[in-house]
């Protein structure tokens, strides 16, 4: 048996309400820790987890109504999760099991597992250097596409160490979602969170070792160390809730949709991943940026005719255009519906305008204007006179709710940057190969001076394992999630509604569980019904205690 230290640490985790639809907001948390290491978490057996390998943690934890909570719990400091590693900072996972909260006993043994990333913009993540929960740190923030943004984006990072004092961005920023590991261990689930490869870390050689697939390649291999562990690893490894913003709301996407996809093996044998299943139970995404190839496309049928944060001036008109058309090819063969009782059936370039609006666009601002004081809602109304307010509903047009937002934050092509500046272009680079072209219309037009009129030969291949669109539409995947919570700020640019809404309704039209909402005049990273989250988690998995 591995020895056992007990640190006590002092931490206050605060989730503030904002006006509307009874939104969480930021968190604050600090902590002092006492001297001294934690245990090594690693086995002599490979990839057995040691269960006596813990350090315990005594924090206070702050709830959403203010209460303060005495919380005491195990945790596993960085674990490799594959026996042939290529790098262990990036490619292992810590764990945090709550076994007392405010006094009273905990049994985690069965809990559900929420398996929360950290990972933004497809940049690399580490726990190479946690000491306790909320430890993750996520190196980058979303792609900035054709353009740098004019707004600070959000990511879902968290301070490497809870004894590091940090303050997560307001409501629309990411605080909800910044809180996501310590949230989850107040409601008694254990929670694991992984490091992975990303696509700006290069080798001695300069070579990138960490673009696509490698970010998903790891999560499924943290997966399938917690599934070949079962018995040993504290919580229910059969009801693991996957969980991410951004890139990560588009890799969590992705690992539920790709659960034990035979795509996948070659690269999880070749990586020393464990022998086991990478199928998840629940996949919880917010903002996911993700259908790459097809995003451009996307980006300029929802955002085409706004102006851009960094010109303040509309986008070329003719690649715009040219991009819409794409788009509405795909969205044709698509051949997706829209979701029971909504009244739509086959959404179309032509209808998805509507369909946004009467589905979520409205009901969203109907659920935040109904949440004001008389008073506020009218001071609201009078300052956004494109919105009429009758029966308690919100309703207004397409038109005017794209001057609502205002500017767009991206250029285009959005992704696949003709100059290949987007960090989509990086995420497809290989060798000493910063970055590339993946769609053939980026490829056309490019400006770096590409000679090739073909895309790579793996680019279709790379596609294919990055998007969860994949495994839902052209190859349907019997072992994916069941489960989606999907969501959205409405003033998110980063890149089109319909991105995320094709997912829900992908996923819905094979019979899944979506839940899928949009947060009013938030923007991206907007995490804001955290506690709703953590409700529905025991909803989906049937977890009693």
């Amino acid at each position: 048996m591995k020895h056992k230290e007990i640190k006590r640490r002092s931490v206050v985790l605060g989730i503030g309400a904002t006006a509307g639809a009874a939104a969480v907001g930021g968190i604050a948390f600090s902590a002092q820790a006492s001297t001294g290491a934690a245990s090594a978490s690693s086995s002599s057996d490979g990839l057995v987890f040691d269960p006596d390998a813990y350090t315990e943690i005594t924090t206070t934890l702050t709830d959403t109504d203010g209460t303060a909570h005495d919380v005491t719990y195990h945790f596993w400091k960085a674990i490799t999760y594959v026996s042939k590693p290529v790098d262990e900072k990036y490619q292992s996972l810590i764990v945090s099991v709550p076994v007392e909260i405010d006094g009273k006993a905990v049994d985690a043994s069965n809990a559900p597992i929420v398996l929360s990333n950290v990972i933004a913009g497809y940049v690399e993540s580490s726990v190479a250097e946690a000491t306790g929960i909320g430890g993750a740190v996520g190196a980058g923030g979303p792609p900035g596409g054709g353009a740098p943004s004019a707004s600070a984006s959000a990511t879902a990072s968290a301070s490497a160490s809870p004894s590091a004092s940090a303050t997560a961005a307001p409501p629309g920023g990411g605080g909800g979602a910044a809180a996501m590991p310590q949230m989850a261990l107040l409601a008694g689930y254990v929670v694991v969170e992984p490091g992975a490869r990303g696509r700006t870390i290069t080798n001695s050689a300069g070579e990138y070792y960490g673009t696509a697939p490698a970010a998903i390649v790891d999560l499924k291999a943290a997966v399938r160390y917690l599934r070949s562990n079962k018995g040993r690893i504290p919580g229910n490894t059969d009801r693991i809730v996957s969980a991410g913003v951004s890139a990560g709301g588009a890799l969590s996407s992705l690992l539920g949709a790709s659960g034990d996809s035979k795509l996948y093996d070659k690269l999880l044998k070749e990586a020393g991943a464990a022998d086991a299943s990478d199928a998840i139970f629940a996949t919880g995404a917010w903002c996911p940026i993700t259908d790459l190839e097809h995003a451009d496309g996307a980006y300029e049928w929802n955002w085409g005719t706004n102006v851009t944060q960094s010109t303040g001036a509309v986008v070329d008109q003719t690649v715009s255009k040219a991009l819409q058309s794409q788009f509405a090819e795909y969205q044709a063969k698509l051949k997706l519906r829209g979701l029971k009782g909504s009244g739509f059936g086959t959404l179309t370039a032509r209808n998805y305008d509507d369909y946004l609006v009467t589905q979520y666009l409205e009901p969203s601002a109907t659920t935040y204007l109904a949440a004001l004081s008389d008073s506020d809602r009218e001071t609201y109304l009078a300052a956004n006179t494109f919105i009429t307010w009758k029966n308690g509903k919100a309703g207004f047009t397409w038109a005017d709710f794209l001057t609502h937002v205002g500017a767009r934050k991206k250029t285009t092509p959005a992704f696949d940057a003709f100059d290949l500046s987007a960090g989509e272009n990086n995420e497809f680079g290989v060798g000493t190969t910063k970055a590339r072209h993946f769609t053939a219309y980026g490829l056309k037009n490019d400006t770096t001076g590409v000679t090739s009129t073909r895309l790579d030969s793996d680019i279709p291949e790379k596609l294919n394992l990055m998007n969860p669109m994949y495994h839902l539409v052209e190859k349907a995947n019997p072992q994916r999630t069941k489960h989606w919570w999907i969501r959205l700020g409405t003033s998110d640019t980063d890149t089109s509604h319909i991105i995320s809404a094709n997912l829900a309704a992908a996923a819905a039209g094979l019979g899944d569980n979506v839940n899928y909402l949009y947060y009013w005049d938030q923007g991206h990273g907007a995490n804001i019904d955290l506690p709703d989250f953590v409700a529905w988690i025991a909803k989906v998995t049937g977890y009693k205690n």
